[in-house]
């Protein structure tokens, strides 16, 4: 079967405090600002994936406590992006370690609102 073309991917977040959430996407995590739409931000994370950071007050979906999404970031080096969140203050779920059901070296945080971050890099070759 043959399908249409696809260009990337766009994740939203939903957000209290959305100037927070953009500070720590911005600032922390060093994606890239692309898009400024006063209640919605979105970010170039990689290539053509990009997230949305919008105010939940707004936005399509409602801000919830319960956040049933979780933003993995693929990397080459978890152990230097631990360092990195600890330099900045930045309090994580666990340290880096290696997942051998998965194949996998990975470690947790949470976002100024609590959404989970992985940060992950997988010890083989993916497609």
């Amino acid at each position: 079967m043959q399908y249409p073309e696809t260009n990337g991917i766009l994740t939203f977040f939903y957000y209290k405090d959305l100037e927070k959430a953009a500070e720590f996407y911005e600032k922390i995590m060093g994606f890239q600002l692309i898009e400024d739409q006063k209640w919605a931000k979105i970010f170039k994370v990689k290539d053509n994936a990009y997230m949305g950071c919008v105010d939940g007050n707004i936005g399509y979906h409602k801000y919830s406590d319960t956040k049933p999404v979780m933003l993995t970031v693929i990397v080459d080096d978890p152990d230097e992006w631990y360092e990195h969140f600890k330099k900045n203050g930045v309090e994580t779920i666990n340290e880096p370690h290696d997942d051998k059901e998965l194949n996998l070296r990975i470690f947790l945080l949470n976002d100024p609102e609590g959404y989970v971050i992985e940060i992950q890099k997988f010890n083989y070759t993916i497609p």
